[in-house]
């Protein structure tokens, strides 16, 4: 009878999921076309710091519980996800090839990757993250929110005074509904991702238990993969949806907040411990990143093959991790 009840509240939560996701891309593109913001930089900020809630959350009550230890297993996990298995699915799954925007090419991919090296050398050199590099890592964090910032006043300048915005029937579409609609579809939609999470994970892990499968596995498998289910629904409704910026832009954000903010926040409350074990982690994640920049680099896009590639990555850092 319990097997049953948890296949009916997984069954749930993707639903919770898929329709969140749903009215999330929608609220939060139409938003973006209202006020001529670029797309681009409402992934990287709206989206990507919403799908990030499940691991900023539990990160964060983990160091104010004093276990801050789960933070940098948490963040490796999450960011090597994100890119091997959400955008090889998005790419995968998309209808066509997902275009990737010259400036994510230019600076927000190689800086993700600069401050995961930068994360890895902290941890090495001092097996932990202070309080004094967790308010480097937020001072890092103000410096990038800045240039979002930047970003967003200069696109919408450069769509100001023009009436005619996005002629197409689905830009129309977005710019019918009142703003009051599109904050609601956003506001909704984020809720129902983090409400669908978590019923979600929880669902999948007392099947596996029930099952008799380990602790360990359900940890690196079911856990790991439910903190990124946001990530994931909405990289791939904005990919169908024709909304690619918001695909990319919501992944290499969320692993810039997850850095910057998740591990400079849980460092400030209590010093964060860089176990050895997390460097091959770190080193995977550095990695992920120079292949996610070498595939977008080539042709700025991301093919089909190319997201199987990057599956395939994944599938063999798991054999690594088993």
């Amino acid at each position: 009878m319990e097997a049953v009840l948890q296949i009916f509240l997984l069954a749930a939560g993707f639903t919770m999921l898929i329709k969140g996701a749903d009215f999330f891309v929608d609220g939060s593109s139409g938003i973006a076309s209202r006020f001529g913001i670029p797309q681009l930089v409402v992934g990287l900020t709206v989206v990507a710091m919403g799908t990030s809630t499940p691991e900023a959350a539990v990160s964060i009550s983990a160091a104010l519980k004093g276990n801050a230890g789960i933070t940098i297993g948490n963040v490796a996990g999450s960011n090597i996800l994100n890119i091997l298995i959400i955008l090889g699915l998005t790419a995968f799954l998309a209808k066509k090839i997902v275009p990737v925007a010259s400036s994510t090419i230019k600076y927000e991919m190689p800086f993700m990757t600069v401050i995961t090296f930068i994360l890895l050398w902290m941890g090495y050199a001092g097996n932990e993250i202070t309080r004094l590099e967790g308010a480097g890592l937020w001072v890092v964090f103000l410096l990038y929110l800045f240039y979002l910032l930047k970003m967003a006043k200069k696109g919408a300048e450069g769509n100001s005074g023009d009436d005619e915005g996005d002629t197409s029937g689905k830009g129309m579409d977005k710019k019918e509904k009142s703003m009051a609609m599109l904050l609601l579809f956003t506001v909704v939609g984020l809720v129902l991702i983090v409400i669908g999470s978590s019923v979600t994970v929880d669902a999948a892990t007392a099947i596996a238990r029930i099952i008799g499968l380990s602790e360990r596995f359900i940890g690196l498998t079911i856990v790991a993969l439910g903190t990124s289910l946001p990530e994931l629904f909405t990289s791939v409704s904005a990919a169908r949806k024709g909304n690619a910026d918001i695909a990319i832009g919501n992944i290499v954000g969320s692993n810039i907040f997850n850095i910057l903010f998740v591990v400079g926040t849980s460092a400030l409350i209590t010093p964060v411990v860089f176990e050895s074990k997390f460097i091959v982690d770190f080193i995977v994640a550095v990695a992920a990143g120079v292949l996610l920049w070498i595939f977008s680099f080539n042709g700025k896009s991301l093919n089909r093959a190319e997201g199987g590639l990057l599956l395939l990555g994944y599938f063999g850092y798991f054999i690594y991790l088993l």
